[in-house]
């Protein structure tokens, strides 16, 4: 049976009424539309597609050329499994979006031109790529921007910060009553309850996130303050894992609504405390992955990493500017890259070591479990485009047999500037708008995006930047209104 059949075998043993159409605009939000099944049933929306307006999703196409078609991939359809009521009982599939009359993969779909691209390019190479991101956010019960709370004590030096408020069980003044724990900022790592109130909620969306064949290998309460939460998922290929990210976002925030709780995927929304992060696990293979031979293992080397690896380490360092437009992709996202807040902001690498933007995780000695982790991503990204653009990055350094350098075995953030320019440690971007620069400069970087990609994503976050730099900030207020 074709991957169509057992499709609509499913939506029909199911009783499925309605089908979440999904994929993703240039940005990295997740879109979707909502089909009867019985069109995927009764209908030819398998074989057809379905037409939708283009020019109404940011980045894609202008209103004269607004036509596209979206293609289902059979594979991707899961049942909702949250959802019981026989009226509502629905399914999600993931599709590639295509041009007018469907001819050909459209050039403005960060999942189909980008992401399925570079899997096939791999594949006909006999190779394939393996990704695992670890996943951050934040669980709030609400957010306000129009009210800042001003909180003395939420400072780690003891100085005043104000932060958006309040945040899940993490009240406006610091009285502590019975089940209402505080956490303190940085000292959340690995709380347990009843100081860490999201253990509930964790162990329902992991739940439901099996049954959407996500599987969560560990779960966990993160370094910031009550609410911020890490899932760690098995390692999928390209494509899937930016399915699986999307399917995280989506069961995360439906799953926190069920509780009257907001997920949060913004990177640094709590001032003075941890952001959240996307660190990506990546290894490459000859063959199938687990099946095959693991090319990033050397088991003569002292650290089990091959040359391939290093090569591969080696085009992440070189493109790592470019990379951060990608991975980084929000004016928020620089609040969290700098000096304090265990963020990678230095341009180098090393085994073990969290204060490299390139760590080569050491926890199992054999080759299966050789990979990199590449520390400079956050949630807000696009998966498609960020975890593809760190793939050809590497790639480019195995073709170009880029050296890395020798790895750095010390902790970075304690090093001098003199220091950091003996070892040759450079720094990331600083703001969007100056990794945007980078990005533009970038020549392999606008290969993989495609000129469309490209020019729209640029377009996109200078739009942002601009609107950024003409807000005026509550901080701004607090600062020079005595001046």
């Amino acid at each position: 049976m074709d991957k169509i059949e057992e499709a609509k075998k499913m939506l029909k043993e199911n009783n499925v009424k309605q089908v979440l159409c999904a994929f993703s605009d240039v940005r990295g939000f997740m879109q979707t539309f909502s089909i009867p099944a019985r069109e995927f049933v009764e209908g030819n929306a398998f074989e057809d597609g379905i037409g939708f307006d283009g020019s109404s999703i940011r980045g894609f196409k202008t209103i004269e050329a607004s036509d596209v078609v979206w293609m289902p991939d059979a594979s991707t359809i899961k049942l909702v499994p949250w959802i019981d009521d026989e009226v509502q009982k629905t399914a999600i599939m993931f599709g590639d979006v295509y041009e007018a009359w469907g001819a050909k993969v459209a050039d403005c779909d960060p999942r189909g031109f980008v992401a399925k691209k570079y899997q096939n390019m791999l594949a006909d190479e006999g190779k394939s790529a393996i990704f695992g991101p670890e996943i951050e956010f934040f669980v709030f019960e609400s957010v306000n921007p129009t009210n800042l709370v001003w909180d003395l004590w939420v400072s780690p030096n003891g100085g005043a910060g104000d932060s958006w408020g309040p945040p899940r069980v993490m009240p406006n003044s610091p009285e502590i009553t019975p089940g209402n724990f505080i956490i303190r900022p940085k000292e959340g790592y690995f709380k347990p309850p009843p100081e860490d109130t999201t253990v509930e909620y964790r162990n329902e969306l992991v739940h439901y996130l099996d049954m959407l064949d996500v599987q969560i290998e560990y779960h966990h309460h993160e370094v910031a303050t009550a609410g911020q939460v890490e899932l760690n998922f098995k390692p999928k290929e390209l494509v899937d894992v930016g399915d699986a990210f999307y399917l995280c976002k989506f069961a995360a925030k439906n799953i926190a609504a069920m509780y009257g709780l907001m997920a949060v995927f913004m990177p640094k929304p709590l001032y003075l405390d941890n952001a959240s992060g996307m660190h990506t696990h990546q290894s490459l293979w000859k063959g199938e992955p687990f099946k095959g031979e693991a090319l990033f293992a050397d088991p003569d080397d002292e650290f089990m990493l091959s040359q391939t690896a290093r090569y591969y380490i080696g085009g992440l360092l070189e493109h790592s500017k470019a990379l951060t437009a990608l991975n980084a992709p929000t004016v928020n996202s620089y609040k969290r890259l700098v000096p304090g807040f265990e963020a990678p902001i230095y341009v180098c690498w090393s085994p073990r070591n969290r204060s490299v933007l390139v760590r080569v995780p050491m926890y199992i000695k054999k080759p299966s479990a050789i990979r990199v982790e590449y520390r400079g991503v956050d949630p807000s990204c696009n998966p498609y485009l960020a975890i593809t653009a760190q793939l050809a990055a590497g790639l480019d350094g195995i073709k170009k047999k880029i050296d890395p350098g020798d790895p750095l075995m010390v902790d970075v953030y304690e090093l001098s500037p003199k220091e950091k320019r003996e070892y040759g440690v450079g720094e990331l971007p600083t703001t969007l708008r100056d990794a945007l620069d980078h990005l533009a400069s970038d020549e392999l970087m606008q290969k993989v995006l495609g000129s469309h990609i490209f020019d729209a994503f640029m377009s996109l976050k200078i739009d942002e930047w601009n609107q950024y730099c003409l807000y005026i900030t509550p901080w701004e207020i607090m600062k020079y209104m005595d001046i």
